[in-house]
């Protein structure tokens, strides 16, 4: 065969082959759109079969409407709670596991966190009806839930519902316990939707009896105590393994509100309380009213703690200090520690009892009802810490971790970029007028313009036109690249917190923490360095052995501005205290220096303010961020920092501020003028501390004595330790000195 008949072949049957091939995919088509259509006439017959209308079709449609948004939400909910399973390790129970015991810096035992080793009593050692009070009032489900009690936080929600607020509780005993071990108490939706989502990872990782015994041992029970344990040991001297039925439900009472209802502050109440919690064991069927009747007719009695305070804003705060030290792997494999922290327990005192002072007379008038304070010392050193109103009532740090707009506090920060940028000094003359920026124009308090005065006049005077048209300036006419550089000053100092670019931030628009603003004014105090706040002076093992100390192994001080320039913005903070905005925060024979900040519509009052030895940031507001009655930073934090101020300087050497310029002032502040004009001389009232020039004599004599004793020693002298009083040892927190 030749070869042009072979391919002429060779082409027929591949284009046989192609026409199959087409037809068969003709047909394939043909074949699918018959079918399809015949599905969909079907498909249309039964639908037609099973519409419905009227209300049917409107309850399948929500229905519809309701799945799909539920799955949107799902997973929504699913992305919030991402980063908090990324956190969690196999080891976690290990590592949260810690038990603390703090000393305040005198070396005082004043609380502790975490749970201590031999201080768990376990469910089996416990009378019965202990944790069947906590069941029958807090989680009657809880053996029949998967983590979330739904009927229970719909039957909250109804009834909160109805009574236009706050009423009744959802969270199972499972997410009351997640939120204890994970979460912080943030009023935020994010730590609500992980407390869920935590709740049910606990719920497959442990049992039911292992779940409700870590909630016996770690919820907050008031009078500073955590755990049933050292609450059944605070209230009635003995361990949960001993209490009666009657002490079993006035502690079970407590869950609800540790301060309400906690009997050494209101018996009555805690008794109402115990005999709720005892019907609520009949209700339950735990036991018969026969049962309980001996326990209504004798409540429990407490021990008298009604002098004892515990100051948990600040052991919260320094608990958490500790974790993330361990975290890191500072403090190595040691779970039992000792911590001397640098908490004036005297100050700590008198800065809640001086809020609540204020709150209560003043706080109807003005519309406020929470504050909270931050006090330090120039280096870092917190000496008190108050968080809010009631720590039973709510365990919200809003010192340190609720955010708020700083107002006018904040233009400290613009005024030395300003200083910094070497175009302006304090008699630089500005000039009071209308500024705009785009389509945002800013206005004084009270809508007057001053015309041309000097810049610290401005200051004083908290003039919003010239900190906005001072961003103007830094930045040579550019107001972003002002801000921007505005911004990098406030992080440098200690400000923590996002500052988002906005028109407003000269003003003081941004959040802030009252702790972020008391560190960043420390940078103020003590020559322009940063400093990191910190509670733990130093930590011991449970051996005794010393395994952290702060002036060794914390973060250092960093000069991060010209001391120069802090010198010169420090003395125009004097002009608001001696002729502008924060006259109420003056002391008598101290040099203060500070600002005050009111943010719009009176939602936020500040003062922040130092001296040569201390730095206090004041905060008045209200949780749900509603307006207050025209409060200023100048009147309830102005006078409230300070009293609180007052009593910090008494009886200690007054040093001046940074570079400030200080007339005549005594070498001891033992006086403050009373509200009636007459000067008290005043003895302090607090443990007294040493100056360094006291602390180098008491040093010398001690060395001069051990030379003595070595020298006895050397000749064979007996020892005398029995016969002679020891030499008192000085311990350095934070920069002072105090005997021990």
């Amino acid at each position: 065969m030749s070869q042009s008949v072979w391919l002429r072949n060779f082409g027929k049957r591949v284009s046989r082959t192609l026409l199959a091939a087409d037809a068969w995919i003709d047909s394939s088509i043909y074949d699918i759109g018959r079918r399809s259509a015949d599905f969909y006439a079907r498909s249309q017959a039964w639908s037609d079969h099973v519409t419905v209308r009227g209300w049917r079709w409107f309850a399948v449609d929500i229905a519809c409407e309701g799945l799909n948004v539920g799955l949107v939400g799902a997973v929504v909910l699913l992305a919030l709670a991402f980063p908090v399973y990324q956190n969690m390790s196999d080891d976690w129970l290990k590592k949260s596991d810690l038990a603390v015991t703090f000393l305040d810096h005198t070396g005082k035992e004043i609380g502790r966190r975490g749970i201590l080793h031999d201080d768990s009593v376990s469910l089996d050692q416990m009378p019965s009806y202990l944790p069947e009070a906590v069941l029958a009032t807090e989680d009657r489900r809880f053996y029949s839930h998967f983590g979330i009690d739904v009927i229970g936080t719909m039957r909250a929600l109804t009834v909160n519902a109805r009574a236009s607020g706050v009423r009744q509780g959802g969270s199972s005993i499972t997410q009351q316990l997640a939120k204890n071990l994970f979460l912080s108490n943030e009023r935020t939706v994010e730590r609500k939707v992980n407390e869920a989502f935590l709740a049910l990872w606990l719920e497959t990782h442990l049992t039911k009896r292992e779940i409700l015994q870590l909630y016996l041992d770690r919820v907050y029970m008031g009078g500073g105590t955590f755990g049933i344990q050292a609450a059944s040991q605070f209230y009635f001297g003995k361990s949960a393994r001993d209490v009666s039925l009657a002490e079993a439900a006035m502690l079970a009472g407590l869950f609800k509100a540790p301060t309400k209802y906690a009997p050494h502050v209101n018996l009555p109440a805690a008794r109402a309380r115990a005999n709720d919690v005892l019907s609520n064991l009949v209700d339950a069927g735990y036991l018969s009213e026969a049962q309980v009747y001996g326990a209504r007719l004798n409540p429990a009695s407490p021990v008298d703690r009604s002098r004892d305070v515990s100051p948990d804003w600040y052991l919260d705060y320094a608990y958490d200090e500790v974790r993330k030290l361990v975290q890191i792997g500072k403090l190595g494999d040691n779970r039992v520690l000792i911590v001397q922290t640098a908490l004036d327990t005297e100050l700590q005192k008198k800065a809640e009892s001086t809020i609540e002072d204020q709150l209560r007379q003043n706080g109807p008038a003005y519309h406020a009802k929470q504050s909270a304070a931050v006090i330090m010392q120039p280096d870092g050193a917190v000496r008190a810490i108050v968080g809010g109103r009631d720590y039973g009532s709510s365990q919200f740090n809003r010192a340190t971790d609720a955010q708020r707009q700083p107002g006018s506090s904040f233009k400290p920060f613009v005024y030395l970029t300003a200083i910094m940028s070497g175009k302006f000094k304090p008699s630089t003359t500005v000039v009071d007028g209308p500024v705009c920026i785009g389509n945002w124009c800013v206005h004084n308090y009270g809508g007057n313009y001053r015309g041309a005065l000097p810049l610290q006049t401005a200051l004083a005077h908290s003039l919003n036109t010239i900190a906005v048209k001072l961003s103007i300036a830094i930045g040579n006419g550019n107001p972003r690249l002002g801000r921007a550089r505005i911004i990098e000053t406030a992080h440098a100092m200690g400000l923590t917190t996002p500052l988002p670019d906005t028109v407003s931030l000269p003003v003081g628009a941004d959040e802030v923490t009252v702790i972020d603003m008391a560190t960043a004014y420390s940078a103020f105090a003590n020559g322009g360095k940063r400093v990191s706040p910190f509670a733990a002076v130093d930590i011991r093992n449970g051996k005794g052995q010393v395994i952290y100390r702060h002036d060794l192994d914390g973060p250092q001080p960093v000069q991060v501005v010209p001391a120069a320039d802090v010198a010169t913005m420090n003395n125009m903070l004097t002009h608001v205290i001696n002729e502008g905005t924060g006259t109420h925060a003056r002391l008598d024979n101290v040099q203060v220096a500070g600002k005050t900040g009111t943010t719009n519509n009176y939602k936020d009052a500040w003062f922040c303010g130092f001296t040569g030895n201390y730095v206090g940031a004041v905060w008045f507001g209200n949780d749900d961020d509603s307006s207050m009655n025209e409060m200023t930073g100048g009147t309830l934090p102005a006078r409230t920092w300070h009293d609180i101020m007052a009593f910090a300087h008494q009886g200690i050497d007054a040093r001046p501020g940074y570079g400030i310029e200080t007339g005549a002032s005594a070498d001891k502040v033992a006086a403050v003028t009373t509200s009636n004009g007459i000067v008290q001389v005043l003895s302090p009232a607090r443990p007294a501390v040493l100056s360094l020039r006291s602390f180098a004599v008491i040093d010398s004599i001690g060395q001069l004595a051990g030379q003595r004793g070595k020298s006895q020693a050397r000749l064979g002298a007996p020892d005398r330790v029995a016969d002679e009083a020891p030499v008192p040892s000085v311990r350095s927190v934070g920069g002072r000195f105090s005997v021990q």
